[in-house]
């Protein structure tokens, strides 16, 4: 029992009187705590009084700071009106002054906080950033006396701002940076950062320009007299220059340039250094410049009119394949009997009720397109009769692929221009003017020497009557009320059936305008100069298209239309009111006669306008590749290639004889 008590005894003394007393030392350090409501410097613990140094670095000596420099608060403890670092009045002494261990925990803390910002920060604008902060750290420094707290408390709402701007500057960043993604092919894409400190951006073709620089600036140096007479100095120019111009190749960006880029870009300096030195007279340099720019003009002068030519001529010009097929069907339809050279449903050819479409073209592959996508789009194509219009060659070809390749339910119609009697010079001055020895000399004139500047006028599809029978349409068609004419180079989209529901108050002809601001106006075609022209139209008034039109023919011959046409057909004999062509004259016949119809019914460009709007595309009934690119070409637009290719069976067989393909 005694040994049991002595125990307990000594329990006490060993166990619970340590407890208290270390308990009693802890809550003096923890009042300590709540007193000043923030830890103080971590190199320093402060037991009753005494600091004790945790670390073997020498002190600041605490006279040296006056008030806490670069604090950065976050937004939400301002927000709240909390400042965890703003040291209270007990921590002041009576100048105003912070005690030292307060002072090295807001150094700390600040550093801290500072640090952390400049991290999250991007590296390219970190050396901005830094110098930001810095300059707010460096005004508190300057900050003394009395009013130290006030002058802190302006200088801490700065650094607010600084704060929230870099934050802002981020987010912005961030934001931009998915967006410069997928701009692969803009400017701004093409930009990558550099190894510099300075974080500067460069274009990743930035190599490549200064190479190609130096090489301008070695030929100017080797065409200069002073240094063509130092033979060393003209050997080594040539020789980097042609180690240069190897070393680029044909390169756009620098990833494409060899290894040896770099060493060769480097000796080229070196050279052109030396020759600097012999040729230091900026005048004589400047003045080779601008020659070489001069002739670098006429240069391009020359390849723009050549590249205009060859691109008139590759539209002329027929493609081996496009010229196979209508030989390979015209010999087809020769075998066939009379009885299976006929269509069905020839009866609906004069149905005033029915959708009447007329298309006059000698290629056989752009009018089946244009049948087969008006007819495939069609809500009741049984309604729908086609009515085509070929010359004497193309006349049997077009017939055998329709009779090959039927359009569905819908009825179509193949003719011969050489059956209509009606149609001689007698009656159409464009037949006579056509058929002159001025206009024959004009389009097959060998010299250029006075030729027209603009060359699409000399195009020979303009001597084909097949481009001006759309002025004869109530001849052609007698018995009908309405029709809708077509151009081969178009795709329709939409059904079409409700251009025939269009009330067009007493125009005779439903067409798209196609005027912007400043151009496809009345004065692009006309020649205003002359007075019969100025004194009946309006030079401001805007243009429509050909290629898709629809004719009121009962207002057509009320109000005798090809009379009008004919009398100013005859008075431009000589080509001074108009070029060649037949958007001219049709602006003239049909001047206050055209009602516009909406954009979306027609959409034009799509043979010279790589621009045009995939929107409008999607949205339009007929789509037009007017221009020289033609969809069957090999100089057509790539993009649009699909809309007209679809609508080929490029698997028929006379395609295939041909090597026709997409």
């Amino acid at each position: 029992m005694i040994s049991r008590k002595t125990v307990l005894v000594l329990l006490v003394f060993t166990v619970l009187s340590p407890i208290v007393l270390y308990t009693e030392r802890l809550g003096s350090f923890s009042n300590s705590l709540s007193r000043t409501e923030f830890l103080e410097d971590s190199s320093t613990l402060a037991f009753g009084g005494d600091i004790g140094k945790l670390n073997a670095l020498p002190q600041e000596i605490s006279n040296s700071l006056k008030e806490p420099v670069g604090n950065v608060y976050l937004a939400d403890s301002i927000k709240s009106g909390f400042i965890p670092n703003e040291p209270s009045s007990s921590e002041k002494n009576p100048a105003g002054e912070i005690n030292s261990s307060v002072e090295g925990f807001l150094l700390q803390k600040s550093a801290e906080h500072k640090a952390r910002v400049l991290s999250a920060a991007n590296e390219e604008d970190a050396p901005e950033k830094l110098n930001i902060i810095e300059q707010v750290t460096e005004r508190g420094n300057e900050v003394t006396g009395n009013g130290g707290h006030q002058t802190h408390e302006l200088h801490t709402e700065k650094k607010e701002e600084t704060v929230k701007t870099v934050s802002f500057k981020e987010e912005n960043k961030t934001k931009q940076q998915p967006q410069a993604s997928d701009n692969v092919g803009s400017q701004e894409s093409r930009r990558t950062k550099t190894g510099d400190p300075d974080g500067k951006v460069v274009l990743d073709d930035a190599r490549v320009r200064y190479l190609r620089d130096q090489v301008v600036r070695a030929r100017v140096y080797i065409s200069l007299g002073s240094i063509r007479s130092n033979s060393a100095l003209l050997k080594d120019l040539r020789q980097r220059l042609k180690e240069v111009q190897r070393a680029v190749g044909d390169a756009t960006k620098d990833t494409d340039l060899q290894k040896s880029a770099n060493e060769k870009m480097k000796a080229m300096d070196q050279a052109l250094a030396k020759a600097k030195q012999v040729q230091d007279d900026c005048s004589v340099i400047i003045k080779k410049l601008r020659a070489i720019l001069h002739s670098t003009e006429e240069q391009l002068r020359v390849h723009k009119k050549q590249a205009m030519f060859l691109t008139q001529l590759a539209a002329k010009t027929l493609p081996k394949g496009l010229h196979c097929l209508p030989l390979r069907l015209s010999t087809e339809y020769y075998m066939l009997s009379p009885a299976q050279q006929q269509f069905p449903n020839q009866e609906k050819l004069e149905d005033p009720s029915l959708y009447h479409y007329a298309l006059f073209s000698d290629n056989v592959l752009a009018a089946a397109v244009v049948v087969n996508s008006t007819v495939f789009h069609a809500k009741e194509p049984e309604k729908h009769v086609f009515h085509v219009v070929s010359d004497r060659l193309n006349y049997a070809a077009m017939r055998m692929w329709f009779l090959a390749n039927p359009p569905g339910s819908a009825t179509i119609q193949v003719q011969n221009i050489e059956e209509f009697t009606w149609l001689n010079a007698s009656y159409s001055p464009v037949l006579r003017q056509l058929a002159s020895p001025a206009m024959i000399e004009y389009y097959f004139r060998t010299h250029h020497s006075n030729s027209d500047s603009n060359l699409k006028y000399r195009n020979p599809k303009y001597l084909s009557i097949l481009n001006h029978l759309r002025f004869y349409l109530p001849e052609i068609f007698p018995k009908l009320n309405k029709v809708l004419f077509l151009d081969d180079d178009v795709v329709v989209r939409k059904d079409l059936t409700g251009l025939w529901r269009i009330d067009m108050k007493g125009k005779v002809n439903g067409a798209v305008e196609t005027c912007g601001e400043n151009f496809h106006r009345f004065d692009r075609y006309l020649n205003f100069s002359n007075p019969l022209i100025s004194k009946n139209f309006n030079p401001r008034a805007c243009g429509w298209a050909y290629g898709m039109n629809m004719f009121d023919l009962d207002e057509w011959r009320r109000q005798k239309i090809t009379e009008v046409y004919h009398s100013w057909q005859n008075l431009n004999h000589d080509r001074t009111l108009w070029k060649l062509g037949t958007l001219p004259p049709g602006l003239i016949t049909f001047w206050n006669r055209t009602y516009p119809l909406d954009k979306s019914w027609h959409v034009l460009g799509l043979g010279y306008n790589p621009t045009v709007s995939l929107k409008e595309i999607e949205k339009a009934a007929v789509i037009h590749y007017n221009g020289n690119m033609k969809p069957w070409l090999e100089i057509r637009l790539p993009k649009y290639k699909d809309y007209w290719a679809k609508f080929v069976n490029f698997d028929q067989v006379y395609m295939r004889e041909c090597n026709l393909s997409p």
